[in-house]
């Protein structure tokens, strides 16, 4: 018999993908580095005083990001209702034991429709699962200010919840006006960017109270929410562990693998890993314009996040849903963005990527494309 060590994919009988897709929860999001792995796997076996590396993860937050305070949840989704109790409660330990009970309490939260997200779970079940109710401003195209201004003026407005994030189906919002406004009437205002990471100072300079992202997309850390924020928001999540967060909280494993990836972050040359991300989607995005039926172009992110992808355009009666259901099909799958397959594009993220992962795409789409040609 061979002797010889069997990989994670192999031993459990799981297929081995490769994510185009993005920082995607369903395909495990994001390629944690060696160094965190390592944080993660030392964590394991030992033990610890919780409330204290709960206070050394809010010190490392803080110095990251510029925030006052910050705290962990379980997920980003997590930190939403978290973030939601906790401007709800405060620290208050009755209030905390009976919420979802909030008859006593504001609980109004004030979304812009235009911001409604499905990611999976919608941002509206979030914002319920703490009690709270959602009144919906403006339209699922637009929110303007004068139409946030009069969700806001409402009885019992808890906060004001408003989202970064690329899957925004409306027009973007002035953040920063719109955290004013919910000031103005003694409001607080909470973002979640869940994959802005990279932009957690700039959501902060909003003047948001709270601003809530992932640890594991482009921080690349195990699975975790951040709640960034002032000290009397974050403590009043953390409080939340002795209620409704008991059951959203993080584990010691990723508490460890958070600090490991933050201290990564902070030793990062960022302008030279921008500049390498860029030259990869060049490069793909040169290659691919090589390729008969298909025009390729550089996508820059919609949200400001320092990185672009590969936006690939199908012509000449090859289906863009159709080709990413090949590239999937095939071996290795292949996942791709679809949002726009309908109007013929696919959008392709290769940040997590190595050059042999490239290679694999490039030929597979030459693959498809060469065995749509020949069946017509």
């Amino acid at each position: 018999m061979v002797n010889r060590t069997m990989g994670i994919h192999e031993r459990h009988r799981l297929t081995e993908v490769i994510n185009a897709k993005g920082t995607f929860t369903p395909l495990g999001v994001s390629r944690s580095s060696a160094g965190v792995a390592a944080a993660v796997a030392g964590a394991l076996p030992e033990f610890f005083v919780m409330d204290e590396l709960a206070d050394r993860a809010s010190d490392a937050l803080a110095h990251a990001t510029g925030a006052q305070a910050g705290a962990i949840t379980h997920c980003t989704a997590a930190s939403i209702t978290l973030a939601v109790a906790a401007v709800m409660t405060g620290v208050d330990p009755n209030r905390i034991a009976a919420l979802p009970d909030t008859s006593d309490l504001h609980n109004r939260v004030v979304l812009p429709a235009s911001q409604v997200v499905d990611y999976g779970q919608s941002n509206v079940q979030a914002i319920r699962l703490s009690g709270a109710s959602v009144t919906l401003a403006g339209s699922e195209k637009r929110c303007s200010i004068d139409e946030l201004n009069e969700a806001l003026a409402g009885p019992d407005v808890a906060c004001l919840l408003l989202v970064a994030s690329r899957l925004v189906p409306g027009e973007a919002m002035d953040l920063t006006a719109a955290v004013r406004a919910a000031h103005r009437r003694g409001v607080p205002a909470i973002i979640d960017g869940a994959g802005q990471f990279p932009r957690a100072a700039d959501l902060l300079a909003t003047g948001a109270d709270a601003v809530l992202v992932s640890a594991q997309k482009y921080l690349a850390a195990p699975t975790a929410g951040l709640v960034l924020g002032t000290h009397r928001v974050v403590a009043a999540v953390r409080a939340q562990g002795k209620g409704i967060g008991r059951a959203m909280k993080p584990t010691k494993e990723a508490i460890v693998g958070i600090l490991a990836a933050l201290e990564e972050w902070h030793a990062m040359d960022r302008a030279k890993w921008e500049a390498d991300q860029a030259a990869k989607v060049l490069a793909f995005v040169s290659a691919a314009n090589e390729l008969p039926g298909l025009t390729a172009e550089v996508l820059p992110d919609p949200t400001g996040l320092p990185l672009s992808r590969a936006l690939l355009t199908v012509s000449g009666g090859i289906d863009a849903t159709t080709l990413a259901a090949e590239l999937q099909a095939g071996t290795p799958p292949i996942y791709v963005e679809t949002a726009h397959a309908l109007n013929g594009q696919l959008i392709f993220e290769l940040v997590p990527l190595d050059a042999d992962e490239l290679e694999i795409i490039l030929t597979r789409l030459a693959m498809e494309l060469q065995a749509t040609e020949k069946a017509e």
